[in-house]
């Protein structure tokens, strides 16, 4: 069993890229659906035990809450990797032994997915789920919580791998479908509508943020 960590930014500063397309508030609306989707798929995950919420966003806690996840605030909006720190702290303050890391723009997340990749993690082991271009990183699972110090962004696939190498803990890259595409660019809403147009009743918030 796992702990689910996903730190959420502050609606009104996420998706700055996407301010062509999207007005504020339809941004908005999209990110709190993509968080509501995902944390849906993690409830019906049979192998994640609790989930942790970090966030600054009153909406956010409020779809967090209503998902029956943690909350832990995030009043000066740490950032994204001091947010998942925070959520790992919390987690092993409970003594939980594992923990994965989710983004909460994923929405297309498959709960079975989830399932296939926490089953079996050993006691020390790292796995690394890139994103589609394979060089981001989408999810992280950490057995134990500090078997690594994340670093997230840009070439952060790489970086963990790299970690866990000098670390000395087993570690995979496995890749999931489901979790290779998060939303962040133009061409990611036009990749995410086509799998949301071809799966109808997929990520059914999204879907209808979007319009689909």
């Amino acid at each position: 069993m796992a702990t689910a960590v996903l730190p959420v930014k502050r609606f009104d500063a996420a998706k700055q890229r996407l301010t062509a397309g999207f007005d504020k508030e339809r941004r908005r609306e999209l990110v709190g659906a993509m968080v509501a989707d995902v944390l849906e798929a993690v409830g019906e995950a049979r192998t994640i035990e609790r989930t942790i919420v970090v966030t600054g966003d009153p909406i956010a806690q409020q779809i967090a809450a209503e998902a029956g996840a943690e909350v832990v605030p995030d009043p000066g909006d740490f950032g994204h990797v001091q947010a998942t720190l925070a959520g790992i702290a919390r987690a092993e303050v409970e003594g939980e032994e594992c923990v994965v890391l989710l983004p909460g723009d994923c929405p297309l997340l498959d709960p079975r997915e989830l399932d296939r990749l926490l089953t079996g993690v050993p006691e020390r082991y790292v796995a690394v789920v890139p994103d589609r271009h394979g060089t981001g990183t989408n999810a992280l699972v950490l057995s134990p919580p500090s078997a690594i110090v994340p670093a997230f962004g840009e070439g952060s696939c790489e970086r963990h791998v790299a970690a866990a190498r000098e670390a000395g803990v087993p570690f995979g890259v496995e890749e999931l479908a489901s979790l290779g595409l998060d939303l962040d660019t133009p061409a990611d809403v036009v990749a995410l509508t086509t799998q949301l147009m071809s799966h109808p009743g997929r990520a059914r918030r999204t879907a209808k943020a979007l319009g689909i």
